[in-house]
């Protein structure tokens, strides 16, 4: 299996350990402790920050048309109960 160019990245380590990037002596002992390698560090160290920075799912394309919204009330009134309510329930007092 060839490796392109952009399947490698330099990773250059801080000179002391900050928010924003960590010491090699670091990494190392996240290894030590995780009995992984530093590269699976590195990626699960990626993995979770994307998690936490990347949105989970696609955008949608954004607020109703009147004409979806008139559409959605006509599909509730016919279709929710009618009645006496029977029992209620709050989540909030």
């Amino acid at each position: 299996m060839t490796m392109q160019t952009s399947d490698h990245l330099l990773v250059k380590f801080r000179s002391k350990d900050t928010a924003y990037g960590v010491t090699r002596s670091t990494v190392k002992a996240l290894a030590k402790e995780l009995d992984v390698n530093e590269t699976q560090v590195i990626h699960m160290a990626l993995s979770q920050f994307a998690t936490a920075v990347l949105p989970a799912y696609e955008p949608d394309e954004g607020p109703l048309t009147a004409t979806q919204l008139k559409a959605l009330r006509r599909d509730a009134q016919q279709n929710l109960p009618r009645g006496q309510t029977l029992t209620k329930q709050t989540l909030f007092p």
